[in-house]
């Protein structure tokens, strides 16, 4: 189910907590049912990191079909996660991926209720709680069995062939746009003294034998960047870290759109299986997982992906989660810390076990 979106003429902006009031909450239900009054709202929960995301209870006289329980992400209320976020304007990109894309994307995910996204304002994104319809919210930090992963990378193939080949056309050209440029910049200019900060924060989690190639890597990080952008183009996520998964079941969906763009659908896996495995069990079935990927996609139309070049493709894109996940704790207040190392520890053992760094050489 598909609901309307919050205009221009609508204000539904957020910036405080103390915000959300009913009369909030009935200018959206107003957008789907007009005679449906809001009796009452209650704050359930505040989480803040990247964002601040919110989980509100409803209370509302209208039909069951209009959720109660509501998920809702602000700008994020600690300064630093703010400062990173604002100028890339991330809550904005995933506002206007949920209002122009998520109806294409054949994943399971919340139900839009309202967005919107003022220059200069900041952005509000209300979804359906997962828990509405009994999912269970996914835990930053925690391994995954080989069964979810499994079904992850069946789910991934599946969302990656719908748009295989796509272009930076006039429906898609925000996603390659100024806002990801600016993105990229950033990144760049910051790689080394946040490399060089989370590398220190994270102390053991890292092997010594790393930081060297890693600082390496930071230095050369535009060149890079454009390296890993050279494959085959699709529709990414890329952040598929286990908590920003939800499950149906054994069903996953996909959370937490900001980092959407246009890019090698194998940065996805990479991404998944860097952060989302124990390493023993990422050795013992990252060969056939990725040989997994590879028949879901030719099962979906898309029958051109050679085995070696995944495989060689895969080792290189081990860096980005790498570093995401060191800059992720360099920054700090961004994600819960003991969450943040056990991924770091994940994703170092992979770009260690599979010399990901040297997959880099011809970057």
């Amino acid at each position: 189910m598909q609901y309307a979106i919050a205009d221009s003429h609508s204000d539904i902006l957020v910036n405080r907590l103390h915000d959300f009031t009913v009369p909030w909450a009935q200018r959206i239900i107003e957008r789907h049912c007009r005679e449906t009054r809001v009796k009452n709202l209650e704050m359930i929960s505040a989480d803040i990191g990247t964002t601040t995301r919110v989980r509100l209870m409803v209370e509302h006289d209208g039909p069951e079909a209009l959720p109660r329980r509501w998920f809702v992400k602000i700008p994020s209320l600690a300064w630093r996660a703010r400062l990173i976020t604002a100028l890339p304007r991330l809550l904005h990109v995933e506002t206007r991926f949920y209002r122009d894309i998520a109806h294409a994307v054949p994943l399971n995910r919340p139900v839009l209720l309202a967005a919107q996204s003022r220059f200069g304002k900041g952005a509000t994104l209300v979804l359906s709680d997962v828990a509405e319809s009994g999912a269970l919210p996914g835990r930053t930090g925690e391994a995954l069995s080989l069964s979810q992963a499994t079904a992850v990378i069946e789910h991934l193939a599946r969302f990656h062939a719908a748009f295989w080949g796509i272009q930076c056309d006039s429906n898609y050209r925000w996603l390659g746009g100024p806002i990801r440029r600016l993105e990229d910049r950033l990144g760049t200019l910051m790689a080394v003294p946040l490399m060089r900060l989370g590398l220190e924060k994270a102390d053991g989690a890292v092997p010594g034998h790393l930081h060297g190639p890693a600082l390496a890597y930071a230095r050369r990080r535009r060149r890079i960047m454009r390296f890993l952008h050279s494959g085959r183009q699709t529709l990414i996520h890329r952040d598929c870290h286990p908590g920003n998964f939800f499950w149906n079941g054994s069903n996953p969906g996909l959370l937490d759109w900001q980092l959407v763009r246009i890019g090698e659908g194998i940065a996805d896996i990479a991404y998944f299986l860097a952060t989302a495995l124990e390493p023993e069990t990422r050795r013992s079935h990252e060969r056939s997982l990725l040989e997994h990927y590879r028949h879901s996609l030719a099962a979906h139309g898309i029958a051109d992906t050679r085995p070696e070049t995944l495989w060689q493709r895969y080792r290189a894109h081990l860096s980005y989660p790498f570093e995401a996940m060191v800059v992720t704790l360099a920054v700090g207040g961004m994600m819960e810390e003991e969450a943040n190392l056990a991924m770091i520890r994940r994703a170092a053992s992979a770009i260690s076990d599979l010399e990901g760094f040297a997959a880099l050489a011809d970057a």
